[in-house]
C-alpha cells in the first residue's frame, strides 16, 4: 500500500488504505508504536477481502507534530474522524491495540453511529470499575516513566511489552525513534481515556482480544471482567505478551479474520 498524508492543523498523518470495496478496517497501534506493528495483520486481512487502513499516530512513525504541538488525546480523536472522512468512510470496524484500544473506546462512545464494530486488543477497559490502588498506578505511570534515563526506556518498555527475541528487538528500535518528551504526553493521553462508568456497554459489536502472557498494567485483570460483563468472548493468544501482533503474529492474523468473518455471517443471517 501506498503511504498517504492527511495535513491537520496540529500534525501530518501518514496512513495507508488497501481501497476496494471491502467491510472498512481502521487499525490504530499502540503508544510508542506505529502502523508496522501490523503489517502481518493488514495483509491477511486484506487478502480476506477486508479494506484495511491504517495509520500512524501524530508523533508515531511517519506522522510528525507541528513544532508548537503536542500529543493529546482530543486532538487523536478528532484525527479517527477526519482520518474516515478522508478515505470517505461512513462507518469502519474500529481495531486498536493499547493505546489504539483506549482510543477506539473512546471513539466509539462518542461516535457510535461511525462504527461497525470494536476489537480491542491489549488495552484495559476504559469505562471498567477501578480498585484504588489501580486509580494510584494510573496517577503514578507517567511521574514513574519520567524517573527512567531516555537511554534505557526503549529497552525497559520493550522487555516489558514483548517476549519473542524478534518482537523484543523490533519494539526497542521502534519506541527508540519517539523522543522521551513525546512518549510521556503519549502515556499522559493514554490515562486519560481511563473514564469508569459502571452503566456503559458497548453500543456496537465487540471483541477483546489479549496475549496469554501480558503483564502490563491491569489488562490481564481487567479484560476477562469486562468480557463478563458484555457478554462476549476473549480471545486469548497463548505464547503472546502485550505486543500481540509480533509475539504471535499468524495467530493474531488468525484470531481477527475470525472475528470479522464471523460478524459478517451473524449479518448476513439477520442475526
Amino acid at each position: 500500500m501506498t503511504t498517504r498524508r492527511l495535513v491537520r492543523p496540529h500534525a501530518e498523518i501518514a496512513f495507508e488504505d488497501s481501497g476496494g470495496g471491502g467491510l472498512p478496517v481502521v487499525l490504530c497501534h499502540g503508544a510508542g508504536m506505529d502502523r508496522t506493528m501490523f503489517a502481518a495483520q493488514a495483509a491477511a486481512l486484506t487478502d480476506a477481502g477486508f479494506r484495511v487502513i491504517a495509520w500512524d499516530l501524530p508523533g508515531h512513525g511517519e506522522s510528525t507534530l507541528t513544532a508548537a504541538s503536542r500529543f493529546a488525546a482530543s486532538d487523536a480523536l478528532d484525527d479517527l474522524s477526519a482520518l474516515l472522512d478522508e478515505c470517505r468512510v461512513d462507518r469502519a470496524v474500529l481495531v486498536g491495540h493499547s493505546l489504539g484500544g483506549n482510543l477506539v473506546q473512546a471513539f466509539v462512545r462518542a461516535n457510535p453511529h461511525r462504527t461497525a464494530g470494536l476489537i480491542v486488543i491489549d488495552s484495559t477497559w476504559n469505562a471498567g470499575p477501578l480498585a484504588w490502588w489501580e486509580r494510584l498506578a494510573l496517577r503514578l505511570a507517567a511521574p514513574s516513566l519520567a524517573l527512567v534515563p531516555a537511554q534505557r526506556l526503549p529497552g525497559l518498555m520493550a522487555r516489558a511489552s514483548a517476549v519473542t527475541a524478534d518482537a523484543i528487538a523490533r519494539t526497542e528500535a521502534t519506541f527508540a525513534r519517539m523522543p522521551k518528551p513525546v512518549f510521556l504526553d503519549v502515556w499522559r493521553a493514554t490515562v486519560s481515556f481511563v473514564d469508569p462508568d459502571p452503566a456503559y456497554r458497548t453500543p456496537v459489536p465487540l471483541a477483546l482480544v489479549r496475549g496469554a502472557l501480558d503483564r502490563t498494567g491491569n489488562i490481564a485483570s481487567a479484560m476477562p471482567h469486562w468480557a463478563k460483563a458484555e457478554g462476549v468472548t476473549e480471545h486469548v493468544v497463548p505464547d503472546a505478551g502485550h505486543i500481540v501482533t509480533w509475539d504471535a503474529p499468524d495467530a493474531t492474523s488468525r484470531v481477527l479474520v475470525g472475528i470479522l468473518e464471523e460478524w459478517g455471517s451473524a449479518a448476513r443471517d439477520g442475526s
